[in-house]
Order: C-alpha cells, then sequence, then structure tokens
C-alpha cells in the first residue's frame, strides 16, 4: 500500500453506504440525500465521537483500537470473514516499492494429484488464476485452463457465464471471494492490472468491486448448465495448498444423474485406446499458455435427461 492509500476508509465508507437507517433502529424523517448511514450517525451507534469517524474515512487517522474496529463492525453488520478484514485493515503498514512477485507455479506433487483425481479439479492462484487443471475440469468448463483467469472469464466471457444459472450471485460471490484472498496486498501489480482491466470492461465487476464485500471462498453446491449434458448439480470444495494456492474439486452425490452424466462426460476425454499402446495416458495438467482452450468431445446423452 502506498502513503496515500485509505484502504480502511473506503472500505468503512461502502459499507456505511449499505446498511440502511431501518437496519440500524434510525428513524427516517424526511428526504435522505445519502445512500445509507450518515457519519454522525454511524459515529454515534459506535460509541464514538463524530470527528474522529470523519479522521478514519479520511485517512487521517489509521490507528483505531480494537474496540473501536469491533463497535464499527457492529453497527456496519459484518459478519466475522468481513470483521477480520476490517482488522487486517488497520493492522497493514505501507511497504515500500517491492520487485515484481515470481510467477505462481504448481508444486509437482499436487500437479500430479490433479491429474490423477477421477473428478473435474484445477488449481488457482490467489488472483484466481488456473495453474493447473486435468481433462475433465476442461471438459465441464473450456475455460478451465492453465494461463486463464476465473475472474476475467467470469465477467467477460458470455459462454462461461451461460454455464451457471444463478450468475448473479455466483460473480457476486466470486468478487467477495477474490477481495478476501488478495486481503491487504493491494499494491501488487498484478492485482492492479486485472483490477483496473475489468473495473473498465465489466459495469457489473466495477459495482461489485465498489462494494468492497468481502467472504472466504468454501465448499457449497454449484449448479452446471453444460452445453451437452444439461444442468449439473455439483458439490465443490476448495482446499488450500499453501502459497495462496488452491485446490478445487467438483464431485455429484453418489448414485446420482448427476454423477452418471460426470462418468459420460469423463468417458468421452479419455484418448482412444491404441491396441500397440494399451496404457491410457492421462492429458498433461499445465499446457502451454498460448494453447487454445480444448473443446468437450461429443457426449451421447440418455433420452431421459434431454
Amino acid at each position: 500500500m502506498s502513503e496515500r492509500s485509505n484502504p480502511l476508509g473506503d472500505y468503512v465508507r461502502a459499507r456505511r453506504e449499505l446498511v440502511t437507517p431501518e437496519q440500524a433502529g434510525i428513524p427516517v424523517l424526511g428526504v435522505r440525500r445519502v445512500p445509507g448511514l450518515r457519519r454522525e450517525e454511524v459515529a454515534m451507534l459506535a460509541g464514538i465521537s463524530a470527528d474522529y469517524y470523519l479522521r478514519l474515512e479520511q485517512g487521517r487517522d489509521r490507528n483505531p483500537s480494537v474496540q473501536v474496529l469491533e463497535s464499527l463492525a457492529r453497527v456496519l453488520r459484518l459478519d466475522d470473514a468481513a470483521t477480520a478484514y476490517l482488522l487486517s485493515l488497520a493492522a497493514a503498514k505501507p511497504r515500500r516499492r517491492r520487485r515484481r512477485p515470481r510467477k505462481e507455479s504448481v508444486p509437482p506433487g499436487v500437479a500430479q494429484l490433479v491429474t490423477t483425481l477421477a473428478l473435474p479439479a484445477y488449481v488457482e492462484g490467489r488472483y484466481l488464476d488456473v495453474l493447473a487443471a486435468n481433462a475433465l475440469a476442461t471438459a465441464l468448463s473450456p475455460r478451465l485452463v492453465p494461463g486463464a483467469n476465473r475472474l476475467r472469464d467470469a465477467f467477460l466471457d458470455p459462454a462461461e457465464q451461460a454455464l451457471y444459472p444463478e450468475w448473479e450471485s455466483a460473480g457476486a460471490g466470486m468478487v467477495a471471494g477474490f477481495r478476501a484472498s488478495v486481503g491487504t496486498d493491494t499494491d501488487d501489480p498484478r492485482f492492479i492490472e486485472l483490477v483496473g482491466e475489468l473495473s473498465l470492461a465489466s459495469p457489473r465487476f466495477s459495482r461489485l468491486w465498489a462494494r468492497h464485500d468481502v467472504n472466504a471462498c468454501e465448499g457449497e453446491p454449484k449448479r452446471i448448465d453444460h452445453p451437452q449434458l444439461g444442468v449439473l448439480r455439483l458439490n465443490r470444495e476448495r482446499l488450500g495448498v499453501g502459497g495462496g494456492r488452491t485446490l478445487v474439486i467438483y464431485h455429484p452425490d453418489p448414485g446420482s444423474d448427476d454423477a452418471e452424466k460426470l462418468t459420460l462426460l469423463a468417458a468421452a476425454t479419455q484418448p482412444p485406446y491404441d491396441a500397440e499402446q494399451p496404457t491410457l495416458l492421462v492429458t498433461a495438467t499445465q499446457p502451454s499458455q498460448d494453447r487454445e482452450p480444448s473443446r468437450p468431445s461429443p457426449v451421447t446423452v440418455p433420452r431421459r435427461w434431454r
């Protein structure tokens, strides 16, 4: 963070504008000219002076106590993840300019694990770059290939958006998870480049980013509308593998139609059988970034799913 940046003030201001007077228990009299709560209302509810709260928003005071921050978190209706993020913003100190970070990579053992899993799996970095993916993950979404960025594809590629019936909530959750993943490391060139690109190219991303939502992405069910198999309901698990990297695995409920569909998709990703080379080789997990995304092979869909 540079000396001029004000992440703490930006955060409490954005969250203040999202809390209605009704939510805070404040009677509404007349026309209000600002969205959400006024500064003096937040200060009153948090038990601090209006002048001190103004200094916090403007970045003129950057050392509030934990008690003050927790009071603000209560007034701003922050959950545990958002409260932890607020505390981290106050604890962060300006850093000297650093060298450009090294490119993220996948540990060899994790890369091997991804290839051997019989489920769609990929590894993403802290900026949601795809670092490794197996063939079944790519068959689920052609954008799941090393070198792609999950955030960029989700907001700029209509084909990726079409995969998710609940796209509105999925996009919001992805942005909130991205902010949680980055934390206070907002002076990183990769972060600046990605947020700048998406803010200009996607009005929806820009609106969501301005909300300052924070939510640690965890395992949850996802519905995916595959162009050949129709809608699949898959459980998504996210496992940290160190260095800010995450292993993401999709799996169906046992015995479900979704499990059968995924079996068909897996069969379509297998290379042709060669009598002279009977051993089936798994598709490499880390193709060159210049390679075109692979396309799912045709899948024969049972009539009951059509």
